[in-house]
């Protein structure tokens, strides 16, 4: 049984103990669950994550319950098939997705999981196209064979969004993202609900990307209308390099002029060019597993909070993970 400390993170370190016990099977037991935030404990999200998981592998679970600041996981074999879970609150689902990922190693068979009620663009979690435009297809080309398909949008308060991943057996391929080479392409994914469409949020977001960028190749622009619980409005840039990705995302607010919220996806593209890191900080923090199982090295801007907390929780399978400091960007590769 692994004894794990929760007290200097956040989910993260749930989600990261989860997949790495379903495809070890190893048992965990994590005290001080998010026991740095303000809300200790598991939310609604991680309880999700918990049993969507515990039902993937036949896991004995305790203190899969909201509130509750121990978890104690013991998994069995990893088993294909159909999953559902609902959250029932605005929590993201992106984020129980990110708990499942790493089990695709352990596959023989097709393994879908549907995820119902649920926040598909939330704040403090990565938006739904973040994850199918910007992580995903990076990792399909590390071998990892994930796919995720939107059923309905969910935005904070209300939710009531529902996705579903697919994940088929998968190889581990080391990671090759230790410097960025040139852009191919900027892909533009603006999404507003119904009750914005009159006042061209989508659109308008998108076109100041694209007005504020001078940039020689391709911009796809996409703007689209959706129905949802809950007014709201999301944008995700998308840069793709030749080897490598980046994303950049940005929720819209009441009050906040969509000329705003594309400036701000602006800024941290333009921040991130002027580093030399393959991959954004938030998509590092994300590969982090992968980088820990299949070995490799990854550039990022920056070692962030996320990073620092969870090498621990890697250590502790015996997926040590190096932290190196360069000139222009941060080193993080898989030691033995």
């Amino acid at each position: 049984m692994i004894e794990l400390d929760g007290s200097g993170g956040g989910g993260q370190l749930v989600r990261t103990a989860l997949g790495l016990s379903a495809l070890t099977g190893e048992a965990f037991e994590m005290e001080n669950v998010r026991g740095a935030r303000s809300n200790a404990g598991l939310r609604h999200q991680h309880v999700a994550a918990t049993r969507a998981v515990a039902a993937v592998c036949d896991a004995d679970v305790e203190g899969d319950e909201v509130g509750s600041e121990t978890v104690r996981f013991e998994p069995g074999p990893v088993n294909a098939g159909d999953v559902e879970v609902t959250v029932g609150t605005a929590g993201n689902l992106t984020l129980v997705f990110d708990a499942l990922l790493p089990v695709a190693y352990a596959l023989d068979d097709t393994l879908t999981v549907a995820v119902e009620e649920a926040g598909t663009d939330v704040p403090h979690a990565p938006p739904i196209d973040y994850q199918r435009h910007a992580k995903l297809p990076l990792l399909r080309e590390y071998g990892v064979d994930a796919t995720v398909d939107v059923d309905k949008r969910g935005f904070y308060p209300d939710g009531g969004g529902a996705a579903t991943l697919t994940l088929d057996p998968s190889d581990a391929t080391a990671l090759d993202l230790s410097s960025r080479d040139s852009i191919k392409r900027l892909a533009v994914y603006s999404v507003a609900t119904t009750e914005l469409r009159a006042a061209e949020v989508a659109h308008r977001q998108a076109a100041h990307v694209e007005n504020a960028l001078d940039l020689d190749v391709e911009i796809e622009a996409n703007a689209d209308y959706v129905g949802a619980p809950s007014a709201g409005s999301v944008l995700v840039v998308v840069a793709e390099y030749e080897h490598s990705r980046a994303g950049f995302a940005r929720l819209g607010e009441r009050g906040t002029p969509s000329e705003s919220v594309a400036d701000s996806v602006v800024q941290d593209f333009r921040d991130f060019r002027r580093s030399g890191a393959a991959v954004d900080a938030n998509l590092g923090d994300q590969l982090l597993p992968f980088l820990a199982v299949a070995g490799g090295e990854v550039a990022v801007p920056e070692a962030t909070d996320h990073v620092d907390t969870c090498l621990d929780v890697l250590d502790a399978f015996g997926y040590p993970v190096a932290v190196e400091e360069r000139a222009d960007h941060v080193l993080l590769s898989r030691t033995e």
